[in-house]
């Protein structure tokens, strides 16, 4: 009984490692931090009906949003392990994966508008995309969420005012928190479910974020301070695992490729437009914008003056860091800047 009990077993065994590869592939899980029903969610989901469609009628998509499978660096983790096929991501959770990316965010006040930030990723791309793919990684869209701005409890209009207060950092960023101590700053490292709680309780008293995001998680309610001023783009890209990519059909490929390529398009364009919408809408609520001073601005840009030696090689990768500065500076000469 016990011979034909393991006969079974082996048959078993035998008859699920014959099917073929694609079989245990119809289920695409994507996580994100981008909270339910935002136009990033909406684009996730277009992006999953497309492949879907690919795929056959027995393929499912499931989107994780609000971080419910962790921050940005777990998202990264869960797609290493296979828990995860994909995740819509800021460079926070891509430099886990790839540490060039960080040249596209991570350079406070270097970037004047987002003519600029366009072109220099548009001269960086290929080459990223295939340092993602080098990791295991397949890059199916770019896009962005506005510029950081200065959340606070307390007014404050130059670099000086905010000495006295402690930031939000994010976990993974321990070099950041090491710059930040090393200028007198106080980094207090959180993931993102832990803001609204930490700046309500006072473990923490100023936020850098997006006008969206401070909008969507309510922020602005106990930081109603926003300092105006663009200090550093917050970008991102949808990536997916070579693995899951490799057990598509090259017809779900293509249709993942495309269906990519549009949702970037329009979360960078709508993106930007719901950040000036973000901001009148927290304005009508009480949100208070400060803006600084010719004098005050100068400040700020000895203070970014003063960051970039400590980013190069550390935060950035040095090449990297260059060839961003190398871009900038031949995209302004073109513009007659």
């Amino acid at each position: 009984m016990r011979r034909q009990l393991l006969g079974t077993a082996f048959a078993v065994l035998a008859a699920l490692s014959s099917l073929p590869a694609h079989a245990a592939t119809k289920q695409l899980r994507i996580g994100t931090l981008a909270p339910k029903n935002s136009l990033y969610h909406r684009q996730l989901q277009a992006i999953g009906e497309a492949w879907r469609t690919a795929q056959g009628s027995d393929a499912k998509y499931l989107i994780y949003t609000d971080g419910s499978q962790g921050g940005e660096a777990e998202l990264a983790r869960r797609m290493r392990i296979g828990q995860l096929q994909a995740a819509l991501m800021s460079v926070v959770g891509l430099r886990e994966i790839e540490p060039s990316i960080a040249a596209l965010q991570n350079l406070p006040l270097l970037f004047k508008n987002w003519e600029e930030v366009d072109y220099v990723r548009e001269k960086m791309r290929a080459a990223m995309e295939k340092k993602f793919l080098d990791k295991g990684f397949v890059v199916l869209a770019w896009g962005d969420s506005g510029w950081v701005r200065f959340f606070s409890k307390e007014p404050a209009f130059s670099p000086a005012d905010f000495l006295k207060m402690k930031f939000f950092a994010w976990g993974a960023e321990s070099e950041q928190q090491e710059i930040m101590k090393s200028l007198g700053y106080t980094p207090v490292p959180l993931e993102t479910s832990d803001i609204l709680p930490a700046i309500q309780t006072g473990m923490i008293s100023v936020v850098p974020s997006t006008p969206y995001f401070a909008l969507a998680s309510q922020i602005y309610n106990t930081a109603p301070n926003m300092l105006e001023i663009n200090w550093a783009p917050i970008v991102g890209a949808l990536v997916l695992t070579q693995k899951a990519w490799d057990d598509m059909s090259p017809e779900a490929q293509q249709t993942l490729r495309s269906a990519g390529d549009k949702a970037g398009q329009i979360m960078r364009t709508q993106a930007r437009q719901e950040v000036e919408d973000a901001v009148t809408a927290m304005k009508q609520r009480g949100l208070v914008v400060n803006k600084p001073k010719p004098e005050q601005m100068k400040e700020w840009s000895a203070l970014a003056d003063k960051l970039y030696p400590r980013i190069r090689g550390r935060m950035v990768p040095a090449d990297t860091f260059d060839e961003v500065f190398f871009h900038l500076k031949a995209y302004r000469a073109s513009q007659g800047r």
